[in-house]
């Protein structure tokens, strides 16, 4: 069984017990994360897709942990004028593990 999941602004492709890295949210180690917004589910023979949304399914995970992602360099240049300046930024990022689905 399987579903797509939107958080945020991606969405996701998700199994249970698979683990996924989502954009930070809250919560420490071991809490309960619960998506409402499913988008489509499998179960391998029947498939229900939403419009927008499937109305009664959720998806529930558990939180292993909370990151940062790899660094990225953001570099602006003005030709002529000397002109540099050059930062990083690390995303911060959950990790998480499903649990269970619901159709």
């Amino acid at each position: 069984m399987y579903a797509l999941v939107r958080s945020g602004a991606r969405s996701y492709h998700v199994e249970e017990g698979s683990t996924i890295t989502i954009d930070r949210r809250a919560g420490q180690a071991g809490d309960t994360v619960t998506f409402d917004q499913v988008l489509l589910v499998a179960d391998g023979v029947r498939v229900r897709a939403g419009t927008p949304l499937v109305s009664d399914a959720k998806v529930t995970a558990e939180i292993v942990g909370q990151g940062r992602g790899p660094k990225i360099r953001v570099f602006k240049y003005k030709n002529k004028t000397r002109s540099r300046k050059t930062r990083g930024h690390r995303q911060g990022q959950t990790t998480l593990r499903i649990t269970k689905i619901e159709a």
